[in-house]
């Protein structure tokens, strides 16, 4: 437990470690929202989707996460680029293929968490962010 605590600002300083702790925060989040994960980090020849979950209602939702120690330097939402977009159209495409999953609404989400400078988590939910 202390180890973490004293380490704790490195893995802020990580990318790939602060990434991951953001997936798991924002799994934890959405599970209390009554979402339930049906893969993390999904990946194929056209992308990556780093949640897939199934709302309440049995929509399938594709769900992309950008965690940031701080927006300094631009707002996290301005890197969900038309690109990405397309990548995860395209995995998720995939994925409902692969998992044969037909006849079923599905939507694209965007969970973005940025820590403060006290390093408290604010997270937003973008619902249905943009369709494909």
């Amino acid at each position: 437990m202390l180890d973490w605590l004293f380490n704790r600002q490195k893995h802020f300083d990580d990318k790939k470690q602060l990434g991951k702790w953001g997936e798991k925060r924002c799994e934890k989040f959405l599970k209390r929202k009554g979402l339930k994960t049906l893969t993390r980090n999904f990946s194929c020849k056209t992308g990556e989707i780093d949640l897939v979950m199934v709302d309440p209602d049995r929509t399938i939702v594709f769900v992309e996460v950008k965690t940031r120690a701080d927006e300094s330097y631009q707002p996290v939402e301005s890197v969900i680029t038309y690109n990405k977009k397309q990548k995860m159209a395209k995995s998720a495409r995939f994925f409902l293929a692969a998992n044969n999953i037909q006849n079923r609404p599905l939507r694209f989400d965007v969970v973005t968490i940025v820590l403060n400078k006290k390093r408290k988590k604010q997270i937003k939910h973008y619902q249905n962010a943009f369709v494909p």
